[in-house]
């Protein structure tokens, strides 16, 4: 951990990654990355994330807030949760998810952020 206070915005991100329907600005910390995912209507990660992500399905492990909008998550086992703006979330690696209805999906991510996205 640094010895000094750290603040940086998301409007000037150290990394911006930009896949289909997707802007993820990352801000780097001494204790760790923190992203603002921004997911568009009809985003889904099978569509958009598939292709960079190379893998089945996506094998982060998430652990956010939801700013805004709504988004539909569906582990590989068949469970399934809507994740609305206001509710904070913990995601296990092996899911799908879509973003609901016709508003942007703005999650702030902890967890996930320093690889979510990165092309492999």
């Amino acid at each position: 951990m640094g010895d000094s206070i750290q603040v940086k915005s998301h409007n000037s991100p150290d990394e911006t990654r930009t896949p289909d329907k997707t802007k993820v600005e990352l801000v780097n910390l001494t204790a760790g990355t923190v992203g603002r995912f921004t997911f568009q209507p009809g985003w889904r990660w099978s569509e958009c994330i598939k292709p960079v992500a190379q893998t089945d399905s996506c094998q982060s492990h998430h652990v956010g807030y939801a700013v805004s909008g709504s988004i539909a998550v569906r582990l590989v086992n068949g469970e399934q949760a809507t994740i609305k703006a206001g509710d904070s979330y913990e995601i296990p690696p092996g899911h799908d998810a879509w973003v609901e209805g016709s508003e942007p999906f703005v999650g702030i991510e902890v967890q996930s952020a320093k690889e979510y996205a990165k092309p492999r």
